[in-house]
């Protein structure tokens, strides 16, 4: 009775040790590997595909500028950093007077 449980509990280690074994087997491409040539058709997929793609960016409308306190500001206020002009120093000649 003891001796089936161990042998369950071997095989399901094993089991469990096999499955990252067997992942390593076939990995990406490799450095320096020379990609697997394209048919022709899939050449012809590919730029159908590409066309297409710069068709539906033609679809896309043009934004607006969005100004979230557009409405909050009078249509006459300038924006606030329009509004501030900078303060002109004080010359020494305006000082000693």
């Amino acid at each position: 009775m003891n001796i089936p449980g161990r042998l369950l509990g071997a095989v399901a280690g094993l089991a469990l040790l096999a499955g990252p074994a067997l992942a390593q087997q076939k990995g990406p491409a490799k450095y320096g590997e020379e990609d697997k040539a394209k048919t022709p058709s899939e050449i012809a997929a590919e730029k159908e595909a590409e066309r297409a793609y710069q068709r539906s960016l033609g679809n896309i409308p043009q934004q607006k500028s969005s100004d979230p306190w557009g409405t909050m500001r009078g249509d006459s206020a300038p924006p606030k950093a329009a509004a501030k002009t900078p303060a002109k120093p004080k010359s020494a000649e305006g000082a000693a007077k």
